[in-house]
């Protein structure tokens, strides 16, 4: 139900420090887009002999869920508090089962029961816990982000940092963990730039495991372990790059690279209890593959249609695996049958990642990681939602076309409206995938010709993002990269029938900047050239919220402040504070979104605020808190998000 409030706010003009009343009326419409995405997932056999399957329901909050083998019947639905997700659940040798939050908490829950136990940050100072793995004597570890650091946890003793600082200095992802009980030894994945580390978790030694050759790589994504192979235990890393996927096997016995394999889904791996046979998703299929044969075969044995997260053996000998979308195969490897079901999941709200109105006033909105879309039309006040594609960072309307730029690898969409919503047949229209980009936060559609323009943020661990042009007329794409040095572009203006361009010096995340302060550029879409960049706010590290105000000037917002660009001139011709320069984190992507009402004043959202900006005075005014990605109506309506919900402001 929509929720309307009207304010009187008192608001305080930050530069000329009058004071002022303002009505405004803010309608909280709910949130928007939901999903059934689950993560981390486990499967747990108690002492009295009950099998479980646990796992974490993406949204906010993030709930752990609990279901039981004989029959998928759901018996959890706890909120994880303060998360919207988990990566990876584990169960210790304690039959505790821990639960990695996406907020850098780490939770814990006993089997059978209906708590759910904060346990708070192990290590100060990270954002996400990534991977877990089970130790001995109940005790687990995990790898963290954005230290890249490795902690041990145990019920009794705490959390303690096992590498001492970071597993590979200058990395953030420790994306990988696993434990190899018989030589009391860890194996850590690292990128964006790819390490396999071996840690003494007594001692902290730490010792590079992965071939100088494969180092040039971005990640070591996932690892699997398999014990009791008579040839000596194997650790499988999967090697991933913007191009390039592969399985690594290592020789726990003789510690050496043994061999490279095609990739798959390692995490899913796991030996037969009978034999030498390991089985493991690729691609959708249940693989199977005899490893007491040299260089065994990748054996197909059925379409299963997923991706496995997790994998078990039942007591009844059956291969149990469970995949995202919440598909659970039981495989008789001696009827050689195999069955899916599907988990009963709901839907959960999350967080809005991008929003734009259309021509004909519905909000479109993208979600959050899980992804997915939802349209508000605010004449019925409905909402409906429209699965099927990832995160979307950056959409913008050309007539009845709706284009998106979608993480990861940078997927370029066009969608025609006027057409039914059907991603499996090629509606939304995949118009391609960039070389070495990974986030289109900014779309440009010209209003001037028939061509659309996306500006990106590279890959992981990569500098030097693009700027994209799609010819609509000849249905081609041309990638322009780099077109200011080591930065990417992150937000597009169009103005006198010319491309303006702000950029960040950040790159993809896990790598830092080279560059001390960011540009906006001019480009000519018909030359192909640019004619000039320079810097508008010194010392700023990205330009956002590009806008073009009714004058024809170029509003921008840097590192705190607001600033009128003359194109004419080729120089700032204005600018106010809107809020002292602050520390930023790992990365600035996006900050401000800006917009020009016809009440003659302009309104921005950033650092999470939304502000008025009087454009003969340059006095600027908050007037309201909690606030982004603020967008508008042909009417002068304003939308903004806040996490779930998207709000309707009317002035």
């Amino acid at each position: 139900m929509n929720r309307i409030v009207s304010i009187i706010l008192l608001v305080c003009s930050i530069v000329s420090g009058n004071r002022s009343l303002a009505q405004i009326t803010v309608k909280d419409l709910g949130p928007q887009v939901t999903a059934s995405v689950i993560q981390g997932s486990v499967f747990v056999r108690t002492p009295d002999g009950m099998e479980y399957l646990y796992t974490v329901l993406r949204g906010r909050p993030a709930s752990l869920l609990g279901y039981t083998l004989d029959g998928n019947k759901k018996i959890l639905d706890q909120p994880l508090a303060g998360t919207d997700g988990s990566w990876d659940l584990v169960v210790s040798t304690t039959g505790v089962v821990y639960i990695a939050g996406a907020n850098g908490h780490l939770f814990s829950h006993i089997p059978g029961t209906d708590v759910v136990q904060d346990l708070g940050i192990p290590l100060a100072g990270e954002k996400l816990i990534w991977d877990m793995a089970a130790g001995k004597n109940g005790e687990i570890f995990g790898g963290t982000y954005p230290g890249c650091r490795a902690f041990r946890y145990h019920p009794k003793e705490g959390a303690t940092d096992i590498g001492k600082g970071p597993i590979v200095e200058g990395e953030q992802y420790l994306r990988s963990i696993e434990y190899h009980e018989a030589d009391d030894k860890l194996y850590a994945g690292v990128g964006s730039h790819a390490h396999l580390v071996e840690i003494d978790p007594r001692t902290g030694k730490k010792t590079e495991w992965l071939p100088e050759q494969y180092q040039d790589q971005q990640y070591i994504y996932s690892i699997g372990l398999v014990n009791e192979l008579k040839n000596g235990d194997l650790l499988f890393g999967w090697l991933t790059s913007s191009t390039q996927r592969r399985t690594l096997v290592f020789n726990l016995r003789t510690d050496q690279l043994e061999t490279v394999m095609e990739d798959f889904d390692v995490r899913s791996v796991i030996k037969s209890p009978m034999n030498q046979k390991l089985y493991f998703t690729k691609e959708g299929n249940l693989i199977e593959a005899d490893f007491s044969k040299a260089n065994p075969a990748l054996k197909k044995i059925a379409h299963v249609g997923m991706a496995g997260l997790a994998s078990y053996w039942d007591k009844a000998g059956n291969l149990r695996m469970i995949g995202q979308g919440g598909k659970l195969m039981a495989y008789n490897p001696k009827a050689r049958k195999q069955t899916i079901t599907k988990l009963d999941l709901p839907r959960r709200p999350i967080d809005i990642q991008s929003i734009g109105v259309a021509p004909d006033g519905k909000v479109w909105i993208g979600g959050y990681l899980a992804g997915g879309h939802a349209v508000y039309d605010p004449v019925t006040q409905t909402t409906t939602a429209f699965d099927g594609l990832d995160q979307t960072e950056g959409l913008a309307f050309k007539g009845d076309t709706l284009y998106m730029g979608i993480y990861p690898k940078a997927h370029l969409y066009l969608y025609d409206m006027r057409k039914a919503w059907a991603p499996d047949h090629n509606q939304p229209r995949h118009l391609g995938k960039l070389t070495g980009q990974d986030r289109p936060f900014a779309v440009l559609p010209m209003r001037s010709m028939n061509k659309v323009f996306f500006g990106t943020v590279p890959d992981y661990g990569k500098l030097g993002g693009a700027l994209v042009e799609y010819d609509i007329e000849k249905d081609t794409l041309v990638q322009y990269d780099e077109l200011v040095s080591k930065q990417s572009v992150i937000s597009l203006v169009e103005a006198n029938g010319l491309v303006i361009g702000g950029t960040t010096i950040s790159g993809g995340l896990g790598i830092q900047p080279v560059e001390k302060e960011s540009k906006l550029f001019i480009w000519d879409p018909v030359q192909r050239k640019k004619l000039e960049e320079v810097v508008p706010v010194p010392g700023a590290i990205a330009i956002t919220g590009l806008s073009l105000a009714p004058d024809g000037k170029v509003w921008g917002f840097a590192q705190g402040i607001v600033f009128v660009y003359d194109l004419g001139k080729r120089k700032v011709t204005a600018m106010s504070s809107v809020y002292p320069a602050r520390p930023y984190g790992s990365h600035l992507w996006r900050n401000a979104f800006m917009v020009h009402h016809p009440n003659g004043n302009v309104y921005m959202s950033a650092n999470n605020d939304i502000f008025q900006i009087n454009p003969v005075t340059m006095a600027v005014t908050k007037l309201f808190e909690g606030a982004g990605m603020l967008t508008m109506d042909k009417n002068g309506t304003l939308y903004f998000k806040k996490s779930t919900n998207l709000y309707q402001l009317d002035l």
